[in-house]
């Protein structure tokens, strides 16, 4: 009778069925569910980020839109004249101080505005705090 001799194990491995490595270890049991609550995590701490910067998108328009309306009222009471500052026309319109976006940043009033049609040009730095940057709000 005659023993069969073991040879080496002649199998074909692709690539992504390595003998070991990391992706083996990956897949072994206690490593992977912690592995997947990381991820979980990660994914709701970029949603989050995204939503509070829109969030204060939202908030600093509708805070521009109110300044919009005190600025209209201080030129058409003060003849067209332009403001010195829009702590002016925060006085004027009685507000709690000069009016801040979202960031805590003043908004920005330009007047003349640069555009004949447009009398004044009120703004947001936005999110980044950069003036004229492209994440401005108008």
């Amino acid at each position: 009778m005659r023993v069969r001799r073991r040879t080496a194990d002649r199998r074909i491995f692709f690539p992504w069925e390595g003998r070991r490595g990391p992706v083996r270890w990956l897949r072994q049991g206690p490593l992977r569910p912690a592995i997947g609550v990381a991820l979980v995590v990660l994914f709701m701490g970029a949603v989050g980020a995204e939503e509070r910067r829109e969030a204060g998108v939202r908030q600093t328009r509708a805070r521009l839109l109110v300044v919009y309306r005190a600025v209209d009222t201080y030129l058409a009471d003060h003849k067209g004249e332009c403001p010195q500052s829009l702590a002016d026309v925060a006085r004027y319109a009685r507000f709690e101080g000069a009016p801040l976006d979202a960031w805590g940043r003043p908004l920005r009033l330009i007047c003349p505005g640069g555009r004949e049609d447009t009398a004044y040009v009120l703004m947001s730095d936005g999110p980044d705090g950069r003036p004229g940057g492209l994440d401005r709000i108008e």
